[in-house]
């Protein structure tokens, strides 16, 4: 299929130079686009679905997967957003069911924000066409593959997390 911005590009292929590695960044890079865009497909409709904003959807995404309690002030550093927005997520979320503000500490300034039991069921039957996607791409790999592919999705996460975005 032609693509009206890459003249250079021949019907069916997925790299403008046949004679370009398999695994150049082209390749690479037209890959993770098109992936992206399936995921921010699936997660637009959710939030669709649910009444959110996809920023809401990002923002459970990091209260789900924090190795530690989440606090709006680190969603917010987090999101890259000012700390208003922030607060207005985290109001729709809180009001929709999907997180709980908890103040745990003594300092009852401190909020933690976890995903509510309920919500997490309704995610993981909205999302489990992606989870059962997902194992049928693994099951083509062996564990060796699998164990490069992870190291790859961390090292480009890792990457991608050191770049602050240009200044508005």
């Amino acid at each position: 299929m032609a693509r009206a911005n890459d003249r250079e590009h021949r019907a069916g292929e997925d790299r403008p130079d046949a004679s370009a590695a398999p695994t150049d960044l082209h390749a690479f890079a037209v890959r993770l686009r098109r992936m992206n865009g399936e995921i921010n497909r699936l997660v637009h409709g959710f939030a669709a679905d649910h009444g959110l904003h996809a920023t809401d959807v990002q923002a459970l995404a990091a209260i789900l997967d924090a190795d530690e309690p989440m606090t709006p002030k680190r969603l917010r550093e987090h999101l890259g957003l000012t700390s208003g927005a922030v607060t207005a997520c985290v109001d729709r979320l809180e009001r929709a069911g999907h997180i709980r503000r908890v103040r745990e500490s003594a300092d009852r300034r401190v909020v933690h924000l976890y995903y509510a039991a309920d919500a997490r069921s309704a995610a993981r039957t909205y999302f489990r066409p992606l989870a059962e996607a997902t194992e049928a791409a693994r099951s083509r790999f062996s564990e060796d593959e699998l164990t490069v592919v992870l190291r790859f999705l961390t090292a480009m996460s890792e990457e991608l997390s050191g770049i602050t975005p240009p200044a508005r």
